[in-house]
């Protein structure tokens, strides 16, 4: 039994080293939301394996593990804070043409949490169906994240291609998915749209350069059709800023 248990921890401590390895490669990146969120997920995972093992000089092998990860994350945490409050924080990522892993979860995590009550999003181009779904997508993330968000606005232009009444049939199912939630969301028209961004009440802002439509087209019954992290993606960037100054709700 000892050793069944002695192997469970290594392989917990295994899959740490892992996260906590990409957690310091972020940081040293300036990724400093990113590198904090594997901090703290490799962080529980240490606590696990530590509860799971037996043998004393491992067990302090993972208190002290404990301790210098917990104490860098720390630091990431200040530096994060002091950069949030001196308005100066900038994490930017860039995504390489035909690239995958860039799904919204996968870009926008760190950001979006239980504090999270209203978002806006700026995007002139969320107007064909393939457009429209991935707003519904990244609606789908908001509301598997943001377990408090009660209202989504969305800023966006009519489809100048005739398709205008498909286009706002198809907004309206999903406000009124989102209806059924309890989450309102507002939708408004403008002809002048050219920002592409995302702002959250918490203070982040979230600029892509080409909007929510970044994915290339996924074949049917092709990886990548369902799951976003394995569509190829067009090359753009996504840049993050912190402002204490956020929308009035």
């Amino acid at each position: 039994m000892a050793d069944k248990e002695y192997d469970g921890s290594v392989g917990i401590e295994a899959s740490a080293a892992k996260i906590l390895t990409r957690a310091i490669t972020l940081e040293k990146e300036a990724r400093l939301q990113a590198s904090l969120i594997c901090y703290q997920e490799g962080i529980d995972l240490l606590f696990d394996a530590l509860k799971g093992c037996k043998d004393s000089a491992k067990k302090k092998h993972f208190r002290d593990k404990l301790e210098e990860y917990m104490t860098r994350a720390e630091q990431v945490k200040n530096r994060v804070n002091h950069l949030k409050a001196a308005g100066k924080y900038h994490d930017q990522t860039k995504i390489e043409e035909n690239s995958t892993g860039h799904s919204y979860a996968s870009l926008f995590q760190p950001y979006f949490d239980e504090f999270v009550r209203e978002v806006w999003v700026e995007d002139a181009y969320i107007r064909s169906f393939h457009q429209v779904n991935n707003f519904l997508k990244f609606c789908e993330f908001v509301v598997t994240r943001c377990r408090n968000v009660r209202a989504i606005h969305l800023k966006t232009t009519h489809d100048e291609y005739g398709n205008q009444d498909q286009q706002i049939s198809n907004l309206e199912s999903i406000r009124a998915s989102l209806k059924s939630r309890e989450i309102k969301l507002v939708i408004a028209f403008s002809s002048s749209l050219h920002d592409r961004e995302i702002r959250l009440d918490t203070g982040w802002i979230l600029k892509i350069g080409r909007g929510l439509d970044y994915f290339k087209k996924a074949e049917k019954f092709s990886l990548g059709f369902f799951d976003m992290d394995m569509r190829p993606c067009h090359s753009t960037t996504v840049d993050v800023f912190h402002s204490n100054h956020t929308r009035e709700r």
